[in-house]
């Protein structure tokens, strides 16, 4: 099984994606160090640049390929920033949904942020799901925990998996791996220990939880720590000083992590991430680039375990399960109504549509709506308000969008 991947970063989901029986034929990413890293270890053929650049690579020559794969931009929805979604000048997801279209390809794997998941982006998501569905592909969401996967960190991501519908119906999400979950110190306990530190094993039961999501990673951010106020302070709870990376694990003669709480090592940060001893993944670069590849990858365990569910639906080894209800098929009832709709319609039928009874509810969903979609409000002779449904204002191939000043403006600073 073959596999095109974008925005892949240092390789955590093309490791996953290898180890779930995924050879990638193309992989393409914007940031050189990251590239190399990738190319170092693992995919022969890494582009540098700007995804949806045409000089870059040809999304038609990959035409067929049997997984296409990647990890979008997460700023446009993370609640750490201002969830502009389309109106962000880094989202690529509906640009990535486009080339589905184009490539054809047999399933598709398309990671991000919780945020994703949030009811702001419901049009957002119901958008995308539609225009799978118009190429012959059943799409579905769905929140996963890496720790539930053996990762010692909660890293929620929102995940869309799509297939052709006569494979989606083999598809089933991965099930949970980790009871109990795995955690921070026995995770560490060996990398600390490495230098003879006499109070690895005392750190290892004081280091007795998963720890918080990784983060760091951005390019905006000046140095290699753990995150901000708030992560610091989940980390302290594990006895981890998060306010920088370490060059070196606690020596022989370090005090006791009750007294002088250790850092963690790049290394120890990529074990966080869920690259393991065996797989000898070598981080190019200096320590902050290393940190910043790191805290930007998606978690390798994760990415085998839903790749694994993908190549089983391919080959259809489970149980059909084409008499199921597509409970995931719906996610916007309101912005559907109106994109299905020929005529404006009312607050009152959109109401009955999204089948709520709700008006503030309904309110509300146009308000996020003007967000990414072009929203008309039309009076008609009865006075009555109505709304249509206008042009989507994401990013999808246009030569003239906003994104193009903004990566020509601001490139060394997008992650």
């Amino acid at each position: 099984m073959n596999v095109v991947e974008i925005c892949a970063g240092a390789g955590g989901q093309s490791l996953g994606l290898h180890k779930a029986g995924f050879a990638h034929d193309l992989a393409v990413e914007l940031d050189e160090t990251a590239a190399e890293t990738l190319r170092t270890n693992l995919v022969a053929d890494v582009r540098v640049g700007d995804v949806a650049d045409a000089s870059v690579w040809s999304p038609t020559s990959y035409e067929g390929v049997t997984l296409f794969a990647g990890g979008v931009p997460c700023p446009p929805f993370s609640v750490a920033g201002q969830q502009l979604g389309s109106s962000d000048e880094r989202d690529l997801l509906a640009w990535a949904v486009e080339q589905v279209g184009v490539i054809r390809p047999r399933s598709v794997m398309l990671e991000n942020v919780r945020g994703l998941a949030s009811p702001r982006f419901s049009a957002y998501r119901q958008r995308v799901l539609d225009r799978l569905e118009h190429w012959g592909y059943v799409g579905e969401w769905r929140l996963i925990y890496a720790a539930d996967h053996g990762v010692p960190q909660l890293r929620p991501r929102f995940v869309l998996v799509a297939l052709q519908e006569d494979d989606h119906e083999y598809f089933r999400w991965p099930e949970p791996s980790s009871d109990p979950r795995v955690t921070i110190g026995n995770a560490l306990h060996g990398l600390m220990a490495a230098e003879g530190w006499r109070y690895a094993d005392e750190w290892r039961h004081l280091a007795n939880d998963i720890g918080p999501t990784l983060v760091g990673g951005s390019k905006k951010h000046g140095g290699a720590d753990l995150g901000p106020t708030r992560a610091r302070e989940a980390w302290r709870r594990l006895y981890v000083d998060g306010r920088g990376v370490a060059d070196n694990a606690p020596g022989l003669n370090a005090p006791s992590s009750l007294k002088t709480m250790p850092r963690l090592t790049v290394q120890m940060t990529a074990r966080v991430q869920g690259w393991t001893e065996s797989d000898a993944w070598q981080f190019v670069g200096r320590k902050t680039s290393q940190y910043r590849q790191i805290g930007n990858a998606f978690p390798p365990p994760v990415a085998e375990a839903i790749g694994r569910s993908i190549a089983s639906a391919i080959r259809h080894e489970s149980a059909s399960k084409r008499a199921a209800t597509r409970m995931d098929s719906l996610h916007d009832a309101v912005y559907r109504a109106l994109a299905a709709s020929s005529r404006p319609l009312t607050l009152a039928e959109l109401v009955k549509a999204e089948n709520a009874n709700n008006l503030a509810v309904v309110e509300r969903k146009l308000a996020d709506l003007r967000r990414d979609f072009e929203l008309e409000v039309v009076t008609g002779a009865d006075g009555v308000e109505r709304y249509r449904l206008g042009e989507f204002k994401g990013f999808t191939g246009q030569s003239d969008h906003m994104r193009h000043d903004y990566l020509l403006r601001a490139r060394h600073r997008v992650s």
